[in-house]
């Protein structure tokens, strides 16, 4: 009797643990891939390829660089077309949208690939200015439209963006650039998602665009598993693509647990 007893008790206990369990409890399939300014999310066609061997279904969000709000609708646009708990990554600029996007309920855990992540009345131009990259100490880099759009100059793109890609690559970046509203680098964010979920770092160790040691910084405060690439540059997703999704199906597969 008394084993009986013992028994349905801990059924009971199993059932009220299953039912208190957070939802993305199930396993992690869904991984969106965020991109950052100046490029699109072609770029992460690498790192996709082997992801979708991996077994997972992924999804890449084609920001407009219109405006900051623009972009995280973007992004909360593909979330909501997921079915269930998702991976967030994003790269660049793309790590201030997924801080801000990241929030969103089917978001189970973050990846910042050499990227920005403010937090709340932060935005990643201040913070730039305050640990400069290489980019920033380059004058005429960053070149503007009257409209206010900028780019990087097509000339300096391969050296700061690019170095460790193909040459014919990097080049060809440098010509299909998406053109980002200066206004995209300087709004202040309103949510911060690394303070509620967990979330992984991967420094670019030769990046000219963000100093890498700001990305570190990043990655410290926000308490981020972080690895860090030496010698990649800015295109750390295209060049060590492997590296890069090793991390994210890591990721992935640790919050399953």
């Amino acid at each position: 009797m008394k084993i009986f007893k013992a028994c349905a008790a801990l059924a009971a206990a199993f059932n009220l643990f299953a039912l208190a369990a957070p939802a993305h409890a199930e396993p992690i399939k869904n991984i969106v891939l965020v991109h950052g300014a100046w490029v699109d999310a072609s770029g992460w066609r690498p790192v996709e390829k082997i992801l979708t061997k991996e077994g997972f279904k992924v999804t890449m969000v084609q920001e407009p660089e219109t405006s900051f709000t623009d972009d995280v609708t973007a992004a909360k646009r593909v979330l909501d077309m997921q079915d269930g708990p998702t991976l967030l990554v994003g790269h660049s600029y793309g790590g201030s949208i997924i801080t801000e996007a990241g929030v969103h309920p089917k978001v189970a855990g973050l990846v910042y690939v050499a990227a920005h992540a403010p937090d709340v009345g932060e935005d990643e131009s201040a913070l730039g200015k305050k640990t400069p990259s290489v980019l920033a100490k380059t004058p005429g880099a960053i070149r503007v439209t009257p409209d206010e759009f900028t780019y990087l100059d097509p000339a300096l793109f391969p050296k700061l963006f690019a170095p460790d890609l193909p040459k014919e690559r990097a080049e060809f970046a440098a010509r299909s650039q998406v053109l980002a509203a200066t206004k995209v680098f300087s709004t202040p964010l309103t949510a911060a998602a690394w303070k509620s979920k967990p979330s992984w770092g991967i420094v670019a160790g030769n990046d000219q665009i963000i100093n890498p040691d700001l990305e570190r910084w990043y990655y410290q405060r926000a308490k981020s598993q972080t690895i860090e690439i030496k010698g990649a540059s800015h295109s750390v997703y295209e060049s060590h693509a492997k590296e890069v999704a090793r991390v994210i199906t890591e990721a992935a597969r640790s919050i399953d647990k």
